[in-house]
């Protein structure tokens, strides 16, 4: 059987780059020793802010970024792939990319992605969020090929509200993609509400494993993100789910249970062109 130990490192970041850099190492260490081999990270991985502004004054382009740099030097040092949930990217004075990175063992940057559905949202609790007033959103699908020790994965690539929109899930699937990879900083009122039941749809629908690493409790300001993050497999199940506190998450993948679930549902062969 292809098995890999998969870890979600669940983190409560603050404004501080170093200081968050620092708690992420200390959990992706912790994950390896352990046995993963394939580490994820949450949206937001290297800082986040009370404001744009701050956001936007703060963020580091990709060649200057020393978090990048550092966890590319990790995963190196370890032998485990990263795949670091989203940095924040300076694109310009005035835009930033909200990016993915996934960094294989040998220390290198194998695929990124640039999230495309941006966060523009005011939610019944009075909480607003316009995240397209300095992020640049992406236009690119990513389909990445990953390799775990001596097994290999198709991970498809989004982030945090791009789990809403399933037609990107049904096109990375289409694209190869056996394992799809959600990291988040979702908010606690849409967390509550949603967090759980979109991930194992797009597990559902899919027949693939979701890998889904999540931002936890307060930060710099008012924000409070949901936690809970979460490893499901193609039928549904959730495997591991952490708390609301920073932590680890741990399961043994069977990626021969993507094939399974496949041949018992083909749904991804039933696809129909139709028209209204």
């Amino acid at each position: 059987m292809d098995i890999i130990k998969f870890a979600c490192v669940q983190l409560n970041v603050g404004a501080d780059i170093q200081a968050n850099l620092e708690q992420t190492i200390t959990l992706i260490r912790q994950a390896a020793a352990q046995g993963a081999v394939f580490i994820a990270t949450p949206e937001n991985t290297c800082h986040m802010r009370a404001s744009d502004d701050l956001k936007l004054q703060t963020s580091l382009l990709e060649v200057d970024h020393t978090a990048l740099h550092t966890f590319c030097a990790l995963a190196k040092e370890l032998s485990v792939t990263l795949y670091i949930g989203s940095m924040a990217v300076k694109l310009s004075d005035d835009k930033i990319a909200n990016r993915s990175f996934v960094i294989d063992q040998n220390g290198i940057v194998s695929a990124r992605y640039d999230k495309i559905h941006l966060f523009d949202v005011d939610l019944p609790t009075g909480e607003s969020h316009r995240e397209s007033r300095i992020v640049q959103g992406g236009e690119s699908a990513i389909v990445a090929d990953v390799e775990c020790a001596e097994s290999k994965f198709k991970l498809g690539m989004s982030i945090c509200y791009d789990v809403r929109f399933p037609y990107l899930y049904r096109d990375l699937a289409h694209h190869g993609a056996n394992v799809l990879g959600i990291p988040a900083a979702f908010t606690v009122p849409t967390g509550q509400a949603h967090w759980k039941t979109l991930l194992t749809a797009r597990a559902i629908e899919n027949g693939a494993f979701v890998i889904a690493a999540a931002q936890c409790g307060s930060h710099e300001g008012t924000r409070k993100t949901y936690g809970h993050s979460m490893i499901i497999d193609p039928w549904g199940h959730v495997l591991a789910e952490a708390g609301d506190a920073p932590c680890v998450i741990m399961a043994d993948i069977d990626l021969s249970l993507v094939e399974k679930a496949r041949t018992a549902i083909p749904a991804l062969t039933h696809d129909k062109s139709y028209h209204f």
